[in-house]
C-alpha cells in the first residue's frame, strides 16, 4: 500500500495538477491539507470520476483535509475529538477547525492532519498549537490500543531537527522550530511511533515545502515539516519512505510537494 501526504494549498487551484500528479503516481491513499474548500463544494466528481474514494473535513477558505483512497474507506472521523476552537488573526475563540479525518483503508487506521502554524510566538495561537498537538499524543495513544497499523499523515507546522531546514538560524523564533513543539513532536516518538522519513534516510536533507517567495525553490532552501508517522504495527511493514519534488517544479504548484510511504501487505 503506498500512502502520501500532500498539503495542496486550496484544492481549486491545485486540482489540474493534483489530477495529474494521482495519474502519474497512482498512490492507494492520499491525505490531503488545506483543502480550502467545505464539503459542500469540493470537486467530489472530479475524483470520483477516476475512481477515487472521497471523505473530506472541510472549512470554507481556510484549512481543510481530505482523504483519497482507491479502496473503500470506513469508520471515518472527523475532527481531533476533545479540541473544538481555535484563535482567530485576533486570539478570539472560533468555531471548530477543519484539522484532522482518519478512516480505515484495508486494515490500516489513516488519519490527514493540518496541525496549527502558532505563530506568533509566544501568544494565543501558539498556546493553541501546543493544546492541539497534546490531544493529539492522547489521541495518538488512544489508537495503539487498537493494535492495528496506524498512519499519521499531514502537516504537522514541526520542524524536528536543524538538519530538517536550510538555514537553522533564520528560523530560530519560529513556532516550528521551538523547544516545545518540538518536544510534542518527540512525544509521539517515546509513545512507540516512527518517523518514516528518518526511518529510510536518518541523516540528510528531505525538504517537503519551500516558500513562494525569495526564490527558495531554485536554491531548495526548504524545510521538512509533512510527516508520516508510523505505529509499531505500520513501521514493521514499511519498504519505503521518500519526498516526490516533481509537482514542486511545475506551473502553479503548491509550496509542499508529496511524502510518501509504501507499506508491505
Amino acid at each position: 500500500m503506498k500512502i502520501a501526504t500532500f498539503n495542496i494549498n486550496g484544492i481549486k487551484a491545485r486540482l489540474p495538477r493534483l489530477l495529474e500528479w494521482l495519474d502519474a503516481f497512482s498512490p492507494d491513499v492520499v491525505c490531503l491539507q488545506e483543502i480550502k474548500s467545505i464539503d459542500e463544494t469540493f470537486p467530489r466528481l472530479e475524483f470520483e470520476a477516476e475512481g477515487w474514494t472521497v471523505e473530506t473535513h472541510g472549512q470554507k477558505a481556510f484549512n481543510g483535509v481530505a482523504l483519497l483512497s482507491k479502496h473503500p474507506i470506513t469508520d471515518v472521523l472527523r475532527g481531533l475529538p476533545a479540541m473544538t476552537w481555535g484563535p482567530d488573526k485576533d486570539g478570539e475563540a472560533t468555531p471548530e477547525q477543519a484539522r484532522y479525518i482518519e478512516g480505515t483503508v484495508k486494515g490500516v487506521r489513516i488519519a490527514s492532519i493540518y496541525l496549527p502554524n502558532g505563530n506568533p510566538q509566544p501568544g494565543p495561537k501558539f498556546s493553541f498549537k501546543l493544546e492541539w498537538m497534546e490531544k493529539l499524543t492522547e489521541h495518538a495513544a488512544m489508537l495503539l490500543k487498537s493494535e492495528m497499523p496506524v498512519v499519521l499523515a499531514g502537516d504537522y507546522n514541526v520542524i524536528p531537527e536543524d538538519q530538517d531546514c536550510h538555514d537553522p538560524a533564520a528560523w530560530r523564533g519560529d513556532a516550528l522550530t521551538q523547544p516545545e513543539s518540538r518536544a510534542h513532536f518527540r512525544a509521539l516518538t517515546n509513545l512507540g511511533y516512527t518517523d518514516a522519513q528518518r526511518q529510510i534516510m536518518p541523516i540528510g536533507a528531505a525538504y517537503s515545502y519551500w516558500d513562494f517567495q525569495r526564490g527558495a525553490w531554485q536554491k531548495d532552501n526548504g524545510i521538512r515539516i509533512d510527516h508520516l508517522m508510523l505505529s509499531p504495527q505500520a513501521a514493521d511493514r514499511l519498504t519505503a519512505c521518500a519526498v516526490d519534488r516533481v509537482p514542486r517544479a511545475q506551473e502553479k504548484p503548491s509550496d509542499h510537494t508529496p511524502v510518501w510511504v509504501e507499506l508491505r501487505d
